[in-house]
């Protein structure tokens, strides 16, 4: 089994589903951080089967919402000196700004520079979101 060493202090984004884990590292561009950064693919986990996990070296601050929006049912555990000291589930957020990106060509949102994106949840179980300028529909899942 392959083993890769626990965190000190850091971040560890963990029960994501199989093949999840590198949508959720180039969204939040980990890619970016001088820290160090593991992604573990494919991972043998009781409850989902396979699982992907990562883990943040000395980092604390990730966008939760963009983390959500690929996987809900993803974890979150906080460490530190070695120990977990805070473990946060998600949920799909009710609104998202700057995360999504709108389909609609003519939205003011994909034609506009300074405009961010901003979508609403109008379905949880279908993880359905629609654009806030321009009430076009987003499924996550797409």
């Amino acid at each position: 089994m392959l083993e890769i060493t626990s965190l000190q202090n850091g971040i560890v984004i963990d029960h994501i589903k199989a093949g999840n884990g590198l949508k959720i590292f180039e969204l939040l561009e980990l890619e970016k951080l001088d820290d160090e950064v593991a992604i573990i693919l494919n991972a043998e986990s009781k409850l989902l089967g396979k699982k992907d996990i990562i883990k943040i070296q000395n980092y604390m601050d990730i966008n939760l919402d963009a983390v959500s929006i690929i996987d809900p049912t993803a974890t979150i555990n906080v460490i530190k000196d070695d120990t977990v000291i805070e473990k946060k589930t998600l949920e799909l957020p009710e609104e998202v700004e700057g995360i999504l990106t709108c389909q609609n060509p003519k939205c003011i949102s994909t034609s506009e520079r300074n405009v961010r994106s901003k979508f609403i949840l109008i379905n949880r179980d279908e993880k359905i979101y629609k654009c806030g300028y321009c009430s076009h529909i987003y499924d996550v899942e797409e």
